[in-house]
């Protein structure tokens, strides 16, 4: 097994709506904010390639919303999908699954492209099976009112249409060993409904794609939770137990919207488990 940070593209987003009740005098220590409130942001995915499957956990914002939809965002950067796969020596034809954590747009806007003729939407990965779960994608194509803007038709109906979609099986609990897709996964649901969080075993370590449980290195303290989720509460909950694991288990973390730090360690400390030791990719896996 080999795998590959997927860099597909910065931008930003409110500082505020990052997270959630924090003030701001305290979350932008680690994350500052420019004049108009907005932090930046990766959306940073990961490549699996083991024996003959090559998989990619999330896709990001894609290129196909209008610009006045990307003008919400402040795309910065040059880093786009498809040069983050060529500069690793792969092409998206080359993707046997696409393992969606969730499906808010900036985690799977990237599985749809428009038609040659732009005249409808086609899969981005046409020789690839897109996995999300049967909860989970109840709860986003019938959305509630709060999810709604980020559960976007155009990225979800067409993996159904074109007959590449599929769902991870489940057991009962939060925990599901040894998926269809060679690693562990931790459903949890007060970011949204059934989010997937990998755990993938590599060079005798466990990493674990942080998702928006954690979505940066300043999101590990407990209460500081997006003004996002739709149980927050229920967000610090699993957050402190993930966080207690994590410690216990010497987990590394990969973080998807960090546009600084790509993994870290974690640490037990007085005030509770805070980052210990940040690293980018190759430090870690060289």
């Amino acid at each position: 097994m080999t795998l590959y940070p997927i860099e597909t593209g910065n931008f930003k987003l409110d500082g505020g709506a990052m997270f959630g009740v924090v003030p701001r005098t305290l979350w932008q220590r680690t994350n500052p904010a420019d004049a108009n409130n907005m932090i930046d942001m990766a959306a940073r995915c990961l490549l699996i390639e083991d024996h003959e499957r090559l998989i990619l956990i999330d896709n990001g914002l894609g290129n196909k919303q209008s610009e006045k939809f990307f003008s919400y965002y402040y795309q910065w950067g040059d880093h786009t999908l498809d040069k983050s796969l060529a500069k690793n020596g792969f092409h998206r034809d080359d993707i046997t699954d696409v393992f969606m954590t969730h499906l808010h747009f900036d985690h799977c806007g990237g599985s749809i492209v428009w038609n040659k003729n732009r005249t409808g939407y086609q899969p981005a990965f046409k020789n690839a099976t897109f996995w999300t779960n049967e909860n989970h994608w109840k709860w986003a194509t019938e959305p509630n009112v709060r999810e709604k803007a980020s559960f976007l038709k155009e990225n979800l109906l067409p993996m159904q249409e074109s007959g590449q979609l599929k769902f991870v099986s489940r057991d009962q609990g939060p925990f599901l060993k040894n998926s269809e897709l060679g690693f562990d996964i931790l459903f949890v649901d007060g970011h949204t409904e059934k989010m997937m969080l990998p755990h993938i075993s590599y060079k005798g370590k466990t990493l674990v794609f942080a998702a928006d449980l954690i979505p940066t290195a300043g999101h590990i303290p407990i209460p500081y939770v997006m003004g996002y989720d739709t149980r927050p509460l229920l967000t610090m909950d699993e957050k402190a137990k993930f966080l207690e694991t994590a410690v216990s288990k010497e987990y590394l973390l990969f973080f998807e919207h960090d546009a600084f730090n790509e993994i870290c360690t974690l640490q037990t400390t007085e005030k509770g488990v805070r980052l210990n030791e940040v690293y980018n990719f190759n430090e870690v896996f060289s």
